[in-house]
């Protein structure tokens, strides 16, 4: 048996060790991250996500409630556990459990104030989704000028609020996204060899990246045809 353990490190942050014990019910995060990947590669999507929500509960068990702790990046132990973190938090982003998908991110981010996985991408979707306006403007300026999803995301926020689309965002997604506006306006998102080509490639094409943001948010869409149909007819 075996348990987890919190660790400090000479940087001020903590690595997460699972070490052998009497008295252990500890995970073994590295190879749970494993685990769902191979449930995953098999089709079994659901056996995936329960393996990693498990794990997450554990995480949540492990860390105080009293005080923030920065997790150790560099700990590859450590590292895949904040992977299994984001990963949950996508599985119920996909499924539009937006409470739970941000409560995961806002978690991931306290242990990772660097955000190596990008969690305050995502988080920013689901705030919009949920309507949590304030909280989105809290965070949409730690996303870069030079990322399509800021442009996106923008533009959907102020569409959602005022049902009008800001004219110099717009302006400014057609100048600097155009490949990703063509996309998100077009009638069809097709996972053909093109695609298929592209994006398994060392250097994929902005035509490509576009439509695999589009199917990365698609479900969202789905909810919000009319921001789509704004776009179309800017």
């Amino acid at each position: 048996m075996a348990k987890n353990l919190l660790k400090p490190t000479a940087h001020q942050t903590f690595r997460i060790d699972y070490v052998e014990s009497m008295k252990g019910d500890g995970v073994d995060f590295g190879a749970e991250l494993e685990r769902s990947h191979k449930a995953e590669s098999k089709g079994r999507y659901e056996e995936a996500c329960e393996i990693r929500f498990a794990a997450v509960q554990q995480l949540v068990d492990l860390l105080p409630e009293d005080e923030p702790v920065e997790l150790d990046w560099e700990d590859g132990a450590t590292q895949q556990a904040m992977e299994l973190l984001y990963l949950s938090a996508v599985d119920f982003f996909l499924v539009s459990d937006w409470e739970m998908a941000a409560a995961q991110l806002e978690m991931l981010l306290d242990v990772d104030s660097e955000d190596h996985l990008e969690a305050t991408r995502l988080l920013a979707y689901t705030y919009v989704a949920m309507g949590e306006f304030e909280s989105f403007d809290e965070i949409v300026n730690d996303i870069s000028d030079k990322s399509p999803d800021r442009a996106i995301l923008l533009l959907w926020s102020e569409f959602r609020r005022s049902g009008r689309l800001p004219e110099g965002e717009l302006m400014r997604m057609r100048r600097n996204f155009g490949p990703y506006l063509k996309e998100f306006t077009a009638e069809s998102h097709n996972v053909n060899e093109w695609y298929l080509g592209q994006i398994g490639s060392e250097r994929p094409s902005k035509e490509a990246l576009a439509r695999e943001l589009w199917l990365q948010t698609e479900h969202l869409w789905a909810r919000n045809e009319d921001f789509i149909e704004a776009l179309r007819k800017a």
